[in-house]
Formats: C-alpha cells, sequence, structure tokens
C-alpha cells in the first residue's frame, strides 16, 4: 500500500464522515419545520399526551387528554391502570 492509496482512503473517509455531518446539520436545521408543517396538513388532533412521570425504570405516569377530558395511565409490567380526571370525574 503506497501513499497515493492511503491518501485517497483518508480523502474518501473524510469526504463520507462530511457528508454524514452535513446531513445531521441539515436535519437539525430543517426537519422542526418540515414536520410541523407536515402535522398542520393532518388537521386537530383530539388526543395529546399532557405531561409523563417516570417512576422507576419499569413504570411510568401518563396524563393523556382526549377531548376536553383528561385521563392518567400508569404504564408498565404488562399491565396498565387508568384514571378519568376531568369535568366527569368522580371526586
Amino acid at each position: 500500500m503506497n501513499f497515493l492509496d492511503l491518501a485517497r482512503a483518508i480523502f474518501g473517509l473524510a469526504f463520507t464522515l462530511g457528508l454524514i455531518g452535513l446531513a445531521a446539520w441539515a436535519a437539525r436545521r430543517y426537519a422542526p419545520q418540515i414536520m410541523a408543517r407536515l402535522s398542520a396538513e393532518r388537521g386537530e388532533r383530539r388526543m395529546t399526551v399532557v405531561e409523563t412521570l417516570v417512576l422507576d425504570p419499569a413504570r411510568r405516569l401518563v396524563l393523556v387528554k382526549i377531548d376536553e377530558e383528561e385521563r392518567l395511565i400508569l404504564l408498565g409490567e404488562g399491565r396498565e391502570l387508568i384514571e378519568p380526571r376531568g369535568p366527569g370525574a368522580a371526586s
């Protein structure tokens, strides 16, 4: 392997890494605007995640708003618990 082959390999590696860096920069720069435009085209969504709380590595609490009703969901370990919250929930 002579010097020319080594220089060609290093140049090829630098060029490839440069292309990957350019793609990462473009994704960070332009992806949020593209994703916002795509989500706006879908219309208003009925379900949104209001907040999440990690209890431990196996369980998490998720507060979900569906229409005007909030529900608290405990996720993890193969079972789930759904607790209604909002105007129709019993105190």
